[in-house]
């Protein structure tokens, strides 16, 4: 029997850019396929996706990508997917409107395969039988993948949470699980996002009524940061605001996109249809108005941010007013939050977000949609599988998630902690990592796609470190120095240091006359020795030196 390889693309030890691939005999699925947020020290980038060049070089036989549900590291990076294979993406109806609305932004939506699938949908994929099983997330029409393959069944969870008062009745579908567990499993690849919590996550009945508290007791505008992709807290948002007396309005362009695009769906509902614009809530009275809004990240140019900064055009925070940050700091991200947070009391909001004292009996204003430790015990309970892959997560979580399962009992040589790029190879008998395949985190920037990498980085750490100092050179066809000029960026104030400046370019001269035989490739390495000793000496800075070296 031949061997089903399992290889992780992205998402391995990280959160983001999730993307795993399934294959046999060649032909490959494709599960996911999510952006990642760039991290502090990945300076000016925008963010990263799955390396795609395994998919590329196979191209012939990537039959199809599945999406487990519509946040940003599960569908942010099938635009850049698309680009290189226009396969079929299969998806649920609210996740596909969420694709689609990223598409028409990329101008990708015309020539996109979409295809429309219910939570139990059934799908033949060549060698692969696929049937999707609901699962209980913080949005609407997540799913898991049960993927019957001629070497075993595997069970991808997707993100989940075993949540029994959920919004909108969207339970993890235990009785398939167990059903699943009963034909069973070869691999289980699951969730590990929350490996570190104890116990059970809590309910998204609990925001709500932290909500219904804070709505209540606000006197003026209540504002509500989320991400936008969100719709089940935008959902209670409404329902709270509405309960209150307040009329809702959305504010962020893709805020707006989404929750459109929900409302047309169904998966979003107004009471009279409709959401108010910015301009209609204003001739509300603030007791009457809430707003829903992105920037639960701190993102620079997201609405909420703009607030915190004066900077909106349409909506200016006052006195009275009163914020809610209804989303966990995304590692990295901590610093741009807590200053978005400064920023707003200092205009005289109050502000709520996860870790600040709440009224009445305290409350949640946003709980996770990952399962905790508890519940990641119920899954490998009731899936039963053979072979245990730990997905999603920092590499800690992986870890503790492998330590749980064989602490349940899978044995340690069947359980796999794998890095993107792994090929896990495993049949009925045998399990094991055969090879590794480029897998590279491949950066956005811009319009650039994969065209930085860490020495461009390194070098942008250099230049925000020490700046840099251009030294402009001049010389005749015979060599001898005709000119020197040094400017400074980033390195230090050029009208408080023209005594240093000027030593460096007296020092610069000397070198040169000293050196008047060297061609210009030995000029530029003379130039850059000589400024960076004596720079380092005086300041204890390495700025970046440029050399420009003319013929004159």
């Amino acid at each position: 029997m031949s061997h089903l390889r399992i290889i992780p693309l992205g998402g391995m030890g990280e959160i983001g850019r999730n993307m795993t691939a399934l294959e046999y005999e060649g032909s490959i699925i494709a599960i996911d396929c999510g952006w990642m947020f760039p991290e502090r020290d990945q300076l000016g980038i925008d963010g990263s996706i799955p390396d795609f060049t395994y998919l590329r070089d196979h191209a012939d036989g990537v039959l199809a990508l599945l999406v487990t549900h519509g946040h940003e590291d599960h569908i942010g990076a099938i635009p850049y997917l698309l680009r290189d294979l226009n396969i079929p993406i299969f998806a649920t109806p609210l996740t596909r409107g969420l694709i689609e609305v990223k598409l028409k932004e990329h101008k990708l939506l015309a020539s996109a395969d979409l295809r429309t699938i219910p939570q139990t949908a059934r799908l033949s994929l060549g060698p692969f039988q696929v049937e999707a099983f609901p699962v209980s997330h913080s949005i609407p029409d997540a799913v898991g993948y049960a993927v019957t393959t001629p070497a075993g069944l595997v069970v991808h969870t997707g993100e989940y949470k075993f949540d029994f008062t959920p919004t909108g009745d969207r339970r993890t579908d235990v009785q398939k699980l167990a059903e699943f567990g009963a034909r069973g499993v070869l691999a289980l690849l699951s969730d590990s996002t929350n490996a570190e919590r104890s116990g059970l996550t809590p309910s998204e009945e609990a925001v709500v009524d932290t909500f219904d508290r804070i709505f209540a007791s606000a006197p003026g505008r209540v504002i509500v940061a989320t991400f936008a992709s969100n719709i089940s807290r935008v959902q209670q948002v409404v329902d709270v605001a509405y309960r209150h007396g307040r009329e809702v309005g959305v504010v962020g362009r893709s805020m707006q996109d989404n929750t459109s695009m929900a409302l047309d769906l169904g998966y979003l509902t107004v009471p009279q249809g409709r959401l108010l614009r910015i301009n209609e809530l204003d001739k509300l009275d603030d007791a009457e108005v809430a707003i829903v809004c992105t920037g639960s990240q701190g993102e620079p140019t997201s609405a909420l941010t703009r607030m915190a900064n004066n900077e909106h055009a349409q909506v200016k925070i006052r006195s009275g007013d009163t914020v809610i940050l209804s989303a966990t700091p995304i590692p990295g991200n901590e610093e741009l939050v807590y200053r978005t947070i400064n920023n707003l009391f200092r205009l005289g909001a109050s502000v709520y977000y996860q870790s600040a004292p709440l009224p009445g009996n305290g409350g949640l204003v946003h709980v996770s949609g990952h399962a905790a430790r508890e519940e990641q015990k119920l899954m490998i309970s009731l899936v039963r599988p053979r072979y245990f892959v730990p997905i999603q997560g920092e590499y800690r979580h992986l870890v503790l998630h492998a330590e749980l399962g064989a602490s349940l009992g899978i044995p340690r040589e069947n359980i796999f902690i794998l890095d993107n790029g792994d090929v896990l190879a495993m049949d009925e008998t045998n399990a094991a990592v055969v090879e590794e395949v480029q897998a590279d985190t491949v950066f956005v920037d811009g319009l650039g796609i994969g065209d930085i990498g860490q020495v461009v980085l390194r070098d942008r750490h250099h230049l925000a470190q020490d700046g840099f100092l251009v030294a402009i050179v001049a010389l005749s066809q015979a060599g001898e120095l005709l000119e020197a000029q040094l400017v400074s960026r980033g390195f230090v104030y050029a009208p408080d240091s023209e005594a240093l400046l000027e030593e460096a370019r007296q020092a610069l001269v000397t070198a040169m006359s000293e050196h008047a035989h060297r061609v210009p490739e030995g000029v530029e390495d003379l130039v850059k020795t000589t400024l960076g000793s004596l720079l380092h000496s005086r300041t204890r800075r390495r700025p970046m030196i440029l050399p420009v070296v003319m013929r004159v």
